[in-house]
């Protein structure tokens, strides 16, 4: 039986080739979550623009974030506090969160293949270079990195202005994947890596990786895993429980997104379409 099982784990995938420069070997796969039908919503056809969703536009918070601080009265319309639910805000209204004058800036969506020794920070007030310093001049709108990376980590990195859609990306029951490239101190034998494929407990919670492989046409030493848990240093923390160092880690997909014509060190605006599957997650 043991063997039948090692066996059907040995079966190769490779469905998105051309998302990949490295062929993974895949051990381990979760099936993968449906995804919902978009649908116009009544805000969107009728006149004015919901007070949580201009506060959202502003990069503030979330939409559902908003509606707790309009209820507590952080929100004020020409001067006015509003704490109705569903209050429309009009062309030329003037809004103001906890007293500071907002309005609702274009969306900016930018992707960076970050190098290492840059650290997932707005600023560092002990000098140190920050991802900021890379992109800080790409757009007007003020815009913030998605989630982190470490700063000996590689590899994507997801900036924004719409917090909603930044929150639903790290939110863990959006399943959002990500898929590493690991460089390992030693070759990982075949033992602990099927032990991480069929998860095991960390920190007295169970950590579940949805794939992990060998790279093909390398040695042992470096696998890709395919994670949609966002806890911190998850995937060094994964290999340190079996003993092993991560000397090198590259984020080589975010959310569908991939590193294809993307330097090290480079950014890029994302195109509409992606905008829009990463809205669909």
């Amino acid at each position: 039986m043991n063997s039948q099982k090692n066996s059907s784990r040995r079966r190769q995938s490779d469905r998105n080739p051309s998302q990949n420069t490295k062929k993974y070997k895949t051990f381990s796969k979760r099936a993968p979550k449906p995804k919902a039908t978009p649908i116009a919503t009544s805000e969107e056809i009728s006149k004015g623009i919901r007070l949580n969703k201009y506060i959202a536009n502003a990069g503030i918070c979330s939409r559902r974030e908003a509606d707790t601080f309009i209820s507590s009265g952080s929100a004020t319309v020409n001067g006015k506090v509003i704490t109705e639910m569903g209050y429309k805000v009009q062309e030329g209204d003037i809004v103001k969160f906890d007293n500071v004058l907002i309005s609702p800036e274009n969306k900016q969506y930018l992707l960076l293949n970050k190098p290492k020794n840059f650290i997932t920070t707005m600023d560092d007030d002990r000098g140190r270079r920050t991802v900021m310093d890379i992109v800080g001049a790409a757009t007007k709108e003020r815009i913030y990195p998605v989630g982190r990376l470490d700063r000996n980590t590689t590899g994507l990195l997801l900036f924004t202005n719409d917090g909603e859609l930044a929150k639903k990306l790290t939110h863990p029951k959006h399943d959002v994947q990500k898929l590493y490239h690991v460089t390992l101190d030693k070759k990982l034998t075949m033992a602990d890596l099927h032990k991480i494929a069929d998860g095991f407990v960390l920190d007295e919670r169970r950590v579940i990786v949805d794939e992990i492989s060998y790279i093909q046409g390398v040695t042992k030493s470096e696998v890709g895993v395919k994670i949609h848990s966002g806890r911190n240093r998850i995937i060094r923390r994964i290999f340190e429980h079996f003993d092993y160092k991560v000397v090198k880690l590259d984020r080589v997909v975010f959310a569908g997104l991939t590193k294809k014509n993307l330097p090290r060190g480079h950014w890029r605006l994302l195109t509409e379409q992606e905008i829009i599957n990463l809205k669909m997650l």
